[in-house]
């Protein structure tokens, strides 16, 4: 470079914010912009908690269902540096040279009927536009699309069966954020969430208290009596007492006054009839009648 000559402006990297439907977060990083899309997948740009930046890949839908495309990216990643991979996980990315570098999450709530987790693998991260060829040429070799064409071109050309599934494959956000937040809560959040909570109950309970304390004291009811006692008896009469009533004192039809069923005269009990008290032929009173000869001898 000649003296007195500025030396050429550093090459921007352009950034993508993130889309409605790319994760938050993919293990134990935070996703910050988009750099390369492809039909095979996308790399982001990242973070860690310890803010060590990241270029993380992460495989499509389309590309995370396919067992041959899981497999290429897992050989790519295996002839990588060491020092170049800082982490990788999902599905099927746990084996090979560089299988140490997986990132288990068998810590997280897991439905049985849960997607596997889509490949990623997270590379560090410059900010120079090699990285950015480099997470190119990773996604390019699981499309296949720097493979030369084999014998001369004939019929239909090959097609993946999975090159329209270009969303973002499955990823698994835990711990949850705080709404709004693209990292995880610090220790001083979730102490002052936890005396809030606190201070919120005991406010509940005293509350609770002030009511109970003001509210009318009530007398318990009478005590019910068993079922074979006789009820109490009381001083004042009453009409089952001393009053006289139409089944005690007072003469009814069927005590004191007279009815044809007790003290006056009936054909069944006082008045003479040919079955009680009147004479009959068989008794020897005299009959009515004019007397026959029988009866003068």
């Amino acid at each position: 470079m000649p003296p007195g000559s500025m030396p050429p402006a550093p090459e921007t990297v352009p950034l993508t914010p993130l889309l409605g439907n790319d994760p938050p977060k993919v293990g134990d990083f935070w996703l910050d912009a988009r750099l390369v899309a492809a039909p095979s997948g996308i790399a982001f740009a990242g973070h860690d908690d310890a803010n060590t930046p990241v270029m993380l890949i992460l495989l499509s839908e389309g590309a995370a269902n396919d067992a041959a495309a899981r497999d290429r990216l897992a050989g790519v990643v295996n002839q990588l540096h060491i020092d170049t991979v800082v982490a990788r996980g999902g599905h099927g990315q746990d084996e090979g040279r560089l299988g140490r570098k997986y990132r288990h999450e068998d810590d997280d709530p897991v439905d049985p009927d849960d997607a596997p987790l889509a490949p990623w693998v997270a590379l560090a991260y410059d900010g120079s536009p090699a990285a950015i060829a480099e997470a190119s040429r990773i996604l390019d070799e699981v499309q296949l699309a720097r493979v030369p064409l084999q014998g001369a071109p004939a019929g239909p050309d090959y097609r993946l069966h999975w090159i329209d599934r270009a969303a973002p494959g499955v990823a698994r956000l835990w711990p949850l954020p705080w709404p709004g937040r693209h990292d995880r809560a610090g220790w001083v959040s979730i102490l002052v969430s936890w005396l809030l909570m606190l201070l919120l109950a005991a406010l509940a309970v005293l509350i609770a208290i002030l009511i109970f304390q003001q509210s009318p004291q009530q007398s318990p009811p009478p005590p019910v009596p068993p079922t074979g006692s006789p009820p109490p008896q009381s001083s004042s009469p009453s009409p089952q007492s001393g009053s006289p009533s139409p089944q005690s004192g007072s003469p009814s039809p069927q005590s004191g006054s007279p009815s044809p069923q007790s003290g006056s005269p009936s054909p069944q009990s006082g008045s003479p009839s040919p079955q009680s008290g009147s004479p009959s032929p068989q008794s020897g009173s005299p009959a009515a009648g004019p007397p026959s000869p029988n009866s003068r001898l």
